[in-house]
């Protein structure tokens, strides 16, 4: 663990050790930890109340056995300002773990500090659990958040922060700092922390704290509940988590940040080859908005375990997946897989072949029809027609009606029949819906006229009309 420690000479001669005169080392008032996931990176700040004699004071920070960036270390006057300068930052080479501040200080007597710098090993990580009622219209969804510390320093009484979305200001210092000199790299570390405050500091006022919710940590009681506030900034979001946190090093804390009892979800069934695979994927579809009874926040990427209330039969756990970070405003789906109750197959009826064009030896290229009228033993197929005729089958056993999506691609030149009322999705892939009422079959009929060789003209499918064309 990191012996964090602040010595306070103060001297009115020049520094020497028979002139050290060593103060007490004071705890720390206040720290705030603000946690950037997706570049292992956290800001700290802490406070300390230092008493300053006038004359030069040297200050010393050190961070053995943690993972903090020494480059990014920095020190602020929070009052007495015109009266304490930095003289200038010295790395003892003997003391690789440490540094000195020179301030010369005007003023005698107590001033407060703010030290400041990036750490890594700290991580939150959000986990989700909806728990759709029996009619699958609403679910009940519950967020959390925990967070991990393994950054080799314990954090006591600390207020957390979590950011989501998307941070400019680390990606801007990596460009900047890719052909820096060491030197030049810490200066822009220590310009991006003081911009990084500055920007926090002008924050939009805080909303009133959106739900409450528990606190548990490893090896102590539940606390008192907590809230989560939610405020943005410019491309990302924070969440500050109510009054303070004891972040202690190679723990976990888990805590709640909100619950909402009636959000409004949807069942659809779709079959989308690249998205989901071969099979027809049963969804729950949602929505991160306000009428969803959501919508303030980003929902951060996450896990989410999904149940269903079963009535009689009680929770049936339905899956577990990935939640990607969802935008306000945005919808989301989560994939409960193949449906036992609904069966759903492609059934090919028959295959036909016309508009044969014939090539002979010479290279003249015609129509065949009726056996053709010319022929030797040079010739070859140089164009053809390929008809497919299909049946989608779907047989819905459960005790209400479902609403079926299916998306189809083609490859080639493609005329696609069916009365589907069929739209395009792209030039290549056609979709089509329909609802198939309670305990019943639905066959839908297509056919797909595929153009190959000579009569091959286009890279895309093409919706000739309602009417099947020879079935």
């Amino acid at each position: 663990m990191r012996l964090l420690c602040l010595l306070l000479w103060a001297m009115a001669l020049p520094l020497s050790a028979s002139n050290i005169d060593l103060s007490t080392v004071p705890a720390r008032e206040g720290i705030q930890l603000t946690i950037y996931n997706a570049e292992d990176l956290t800001l700290v700040r802490e406070t300390r109340t230092l008493s300053f004699k006038q004359g030069l004071n040297p200050l010393q920070f050190s961070w053995h056995n943690t993972l903090i960036d020494p480059s990014s270390v920095s020190v602020a006057f929070l009052n007495h300002q015109e009266q304490l300068d930095i003289i200038e930052t010295t790395y003892p080479h003997d003391k690789p773990n440490m540094l000195y501040w020179h301030i010369n200080s005007q003023h005698q007597g107590d001033a407060q500090v703010e030290i400041s710098y990036f750490t890594s090993g700290i991580h939150w990580q959000a986990d989700y659990v909806l728990i759709s009622n029996t009619a699958e219209t609403h679910g009940q969804l519950q967020s959390f958040v925990q967070v991990a510390n393994d950054s080799g320093e314990d954090y006591e009484n600390a207020q957390v922060r979590l950011v989501i979305g998307e941070i400019n200001l680390v990606e801007e210092i990596k460009a900047l700092a890719q052909n820096a000199s060491e030197q030049q790299w810490a200066q822009l570390k220590s310009q991006a922390v003081q911009r990084e405050m500055r920007e926090a500091d002008d924050m939009m006022a805080a909303p009133a704290p959106m739900v409450m919710g528990e606190v548990a940590e490893a090896g102590a009681a539940v606390d008192a509940p907590k809230a989560i506030e939610k405020q943005g900034l410019g491309e990302y979001f924070i969440y500050t988590i109510e009054g303070t946190e004891t972040i202690k090093n190679t723990w976990k804390k888990r805590l709640r940040s909100f619950e909402q009892d009636k959000v409004p979800l949807r069942v659809e069934y779709r079959y989308r080859l690249a998205e989901y695979g071969d099979y027809l994927a049963r969804l729950y579809v949602l929505r991160n908005d306000k009428d969803s009874q959501l919508g303030l926040t980003p929902l951060p990427e996450g896990q989410i375990n999904v149940l269903h209330d079963g009535g009689k039969s009680g929770l049936q756990y339905l899956t577990q997946q990935n939640l990607k970070y969802i935008p306000m405003g945005e919808q989301f789906e989560l994939n409960l897989g193949q449906d036992p109750e609904v069966k759903f197959e492609l059934i090919k009826q028959r295959v036909d072949r016309d508009n044969l064009w014939m090539q002979l030896g010479n290279g003249t290229v015609y129509k065949k029809v009726n056996g053709g009228l010319k022929f030797d033993f040079n010739s070859q197929v140089a164009g053809w027609d390929e008809q497919i005729f299909y049946q989608q089958r779907i047989h819905n056993y459960r005790q209400q009606p479902i609403n079926v999506e299916v998306r189809r691609s083609y490859a080639g030149d493609v005329d696609f029949y069916s009365e589907l009322n069929a739209q395009l999705h792209d030039y290549r892939t056609v979709e089509y819906t329909t609802t198939v009422a309670a305990d019943s079959q639905q066959d839908l009929a297509h056919q797909i006229v595929e153009h190959s060789g000579y009569n091959q003209k286009n890279q895309r499918v093409q919706l000739v009309n309602k009417n099947l064309k020879h079935l």
